[in-house]
This record gives C-alpha cells, sequence and structure tokens, in this order.
C-alpha cells in the first residue's frame, strides 16, 4: 500500500506559528528558501502545499518552479487565503457585502491561474470565516446561495483545476456553513460540477465526532469527490493540528483501510502545527507513522477484514484491531 503514496506537507510546519496567546509565534520566522531547505531534508517527502500570499503570489511564481525543480518537488495543492486577510474576517464567499464577495472569488480564480504553471491541479478552499457566532446575526438562505453562486462561477472558470472544500465545525468562527461533510456533500450535490470536491482533513473529522472512514465512504458514495486528505491528530475537543496517530490510532487504521478500498489516488499531505516542536521531526514522524499504519493492515488479508465488516460483530472487530496492532 505504502509504496504508491505521495506524500506533501504544508510548508508552515517548517516555520514560525503563532497562536493566540503568543502573537509572535515561538520560533524564528524563516524566508520561503528556508522553508524549502528544510523540508528538502525529508528524503519521504514528494510534494508541498503552498498558501497564497504567505508562499507563493502573482510574483513570486517563478522563483517558487525553481524551488520546486531544485528539489524535486510536486506541489499538491494550493491554498487560498479567505481566512486570514482581515478583510474575509466577516465572510468571504458567503459574505453579504457584493463587493467582499467578488474579490474572494477573485482571488480564487487568480489561483485557479497560478496552480497550472506549477503543474498543480487541486486548490484548497477553506472558508474559515464563513459562518456566525450568535442567533439571528445571519440569513442562512442567502448565504448558502452566495456559497452555490460562488462555487458555480469559480468551477466553470477553469473545469481542469479542481477545487477541494475543507470543512471543519467551527473556529475561528463558532458556526461554519461548510461545517461536515453531509453539508458539504449537499452543497456540491447542488452545484453539479465534477472539479468540485473534498479536502478530508483528519483532524476536523475527529473533532466533528465523525467517523473519518465512513466520511471517506460517502464521498465514494456521491461520486468520487474524495480530491485531498490533511493528516494531523487531536484529542477530539479542539483542531490541535498534532502529530498523525498520537491519539486515534484505531480510526487511523480505519480511515486508511477505506482510502484503499475506495481507490483514492490523491496525495497524503500533513496539516500540522508544531507550535513548540521542531517541524522537520514532527514530519517524519507523522510519516513514518502512516507507514507504519499501513504496513500493520498489509499484514492481515483484506479478505479477512472484510469478512469481519461483513459480519458486523463487534468483538471480533475489537479482535481484528489487536491483530492488526499487536499481531496477535
Amino acid at each position: 500500500m505504502a509504496s504508491n503514496v505521495k506524500f506533501s506537507t504544508t510548508l508552515g510546519i517548517f516555520g514560525n506559528q503563532s497562536d493566540r496567546w503568543c502573537n509572535s509565534g515561538y520560533k524564528q520566522d524563516r524566508s520561503v528558501d528556508e522553508l524549502f531547505e528544510a523540508a528538502g531534508k525529508i528524503q519521504e517527502l514528494d510534494g508541498v502545499e503552498l498558501f497564497g500570499t504567505w508562499h507563493i503570489n502573482e510574483n513570486n511564481v517563478e522563483q517558487i518552479k525553481g524551488l520546486v525543480k531544485k528539489y524535486k518537488f510536486g506541489v499538491s495543492t494550493l491554498i487560498v487565503d479567505l481566512f486570514v486577510n482581515p478583510k474575509y474576517g466577516s465572510g468571504s464567499i458567503a459574505s453579504f457585502d457584493t463587493k467582499i464577495r467578488k474579490d474572494a472569488i477573485s482571488d480564487i480564480k487568480k489561483y485557479m491561474d497560478i496552480a497550472p504553471k506549477l503543474d498543480c491541479s487541486i486548490l484548497d478552499i477553506w472558508l474559515g470565516q464563513d459562518g456566525y457566532d450568535y442567533p439571528f446575526q445571519v440569513d442562512y438562505l442567502k448565504a448558502w446561495k452566495n456559497l452555490l453562486d460562488g462555487f458555480t462561477e469559480c468551477a466553470d472558470h477553469n473545469p481542469k483545476v479542481k477545487l477541494s472544500i475543507e470543512y471543519k465545525i467551527r473556529e475561528p468562527r463558532n458556526h461554519l456553513y461548510m461545517a461536515d461533510v453531509g453539508k458539504t456533500l449537499a452543497l456540491l450535490e447542488k452545484i453539479g460540477r465534477d472539479n468540485l470536491g473534498i479536502t478530508m482533513d483528519v483532524g476536523h473529522g475527529f473533532f466533528a465526532y465523525e467517523s473519518v472512514a465512513e466520511s471517506i465512504a460517502l464521498c465514494k458514495f456521491y461520486g468520487n469527490r474524495l480530491f485531498h486528505m490533511h493528516f494531523n491528530d487531536n484529542y477530539g475537543f479542539a483542531d490541535d493540528d498534532l502529530m498523525v496517530g498520537a491519539f486515534h490510532m484505531q480510526d487511523y487504521l480505519e480511515l486508511l483501510f477505506w482510502l484503499k478500498k475506495i481507490g483514492y489516488k490523491g496525495w497524503f499531505s500533513l496539516d500540522q502545527f508544531p507550535y513548540r516542536d521542531e517541524g522537520i521531526g514532527a514530519c517524519r514522524e507523522s510519516i513514518k507513522m502512516i507507514k507504519s499504519m499501513q504496513k500493520a493492515l498489509d499484514s492481515v488479508d483484506s479478505k479477512e477484514i472484510e469478512k469481519v465488516i461483513a459480519e458486523g460483530d463487534a468483538t471480533k472487530s475489537i479482535a481484528l484491531i489487536r491483530k492488526i496492532i499487536f499481531k496477535e
């Protein structure tokens, strides 16, 4: 299983990261060149994710192309900044301000034009500011109409570039419109464009109390809507973006099985925030953990796993997990 997997990571894992308690961050700032240099030290890494305005913009495409070539990386996705820019603090595509909404759509189209220059076919769209905090604060029908119209316009801009919506139940807003797999798939079904799909952030799924394996299966059920994967872990109460497998080992084993079952061919990308920890080590350990879990899964015949699933006997399911992990 592992030999066919392409691993990538957000470049931010190697840089300085701030939180609400330490705005300056816990480390030294690094230039884009230094971030690529750090990524280049990880032999298992095949590609990187680039954040719009932080790492990639209209003026440095040639520089980034040179760095990508130098370190022999692919660009797994471009992340459009619709959540850090204070202009979008009250919403982007779903905004009730016509100008703001047009600016957000324009930003997405701009990066849709940049992506092919880097041999990248996917844009990650996380609408972290599109939501609300209080009752009676928004017109829900109008907001969802704006989402539908905005994504339709963007999807039609270039059908060859995939727009991958990354859902999250909350944060920074207390409620986000793109909150879970069901709401996101409902919107995609309504729009009906083949280049609209989902980025499955595993930690967001845990945070939303989803079975990520089921969410992966639903993406297949609704027509191969799983475009991209983000791997991290958390305690289940917040989007901690910790190293893979720290807490949800059994869930990870199941979701990796289902990724193989549905024939997922996309990137395995890390989206983690090692605020105080060394990014290179965090990246390496997460990749090694994923590979180790894949190896453990491969040690058990897939037909045996399918048989246990078909029987639906919980005791046999637990026995299977014990066999995968402990070889007993």
